[in-house]
């Protein structure tokens, strides 16, 4: 498009420096000679922030999608620990699976207006998590005597 405004291509190579190749800000401003007094003007360029801004969401993007393709296997991990023979791994697998973030589907499904005893709205266990965590917990308590 005729006369649009776009970034210089320095400024396009140290974007992608930034995003792309793994390195902290300072080393891509000094493998590519750009004075910090330079860097922050770009930092006030429209363009410049606008396209910094359109990377960082791709990465966030980026860094959910992976941590929701391991979600299953981290649980499952979760779940084995609390059968952990040390006390205090089990406590703690069994604490971090109470306390996971539910999905949206999730909290779709729990009661209008149900809340804990802060006040706040009560997260729900699904029964088979919550029958692993007792006999877990009962186990633990067992060993514990």
């Amino acid at each position: 498009m005729a006369g649009e405004k776009q970034l210089s291509k320095k400024q396009f190579v140290v974007i992608n420096d930034l995003f792309d190749v793994g390195m902290d800000e300072q080393a891509v401003l000094d493998k590519h000679h750009i004075s910090r007094s330079v860097y922050n003007k770009w930092l006030t360029n429209e363009l410049f922030v606008k396209e910094f801004s359109r990377r960082m969401e791709w990465a966030y993007k980026q860094s959910e999608a992976l941590i929701a393709k391991y979600a299953a296997v981290a649980a499952a991990k979760l779940v084995q620990l609390t059968e952990s023979d040390n006390p205090e791994t089990a406590r703690k697998a069994c604490l971090d699976i109470i306390s996971l973030p539910k999905t949206e589907a999730q909290k779709k499904e729990q009661p209008v207006g149900a809340k804990n005893g802060d006040g706040k709205e009560a997260e729900q266990l699904s029964p088979e998590t919550a029958s692993r965590l007792l006999a877990a917990l009962a186990e633990n308590g067992k060993k514990d005597k």
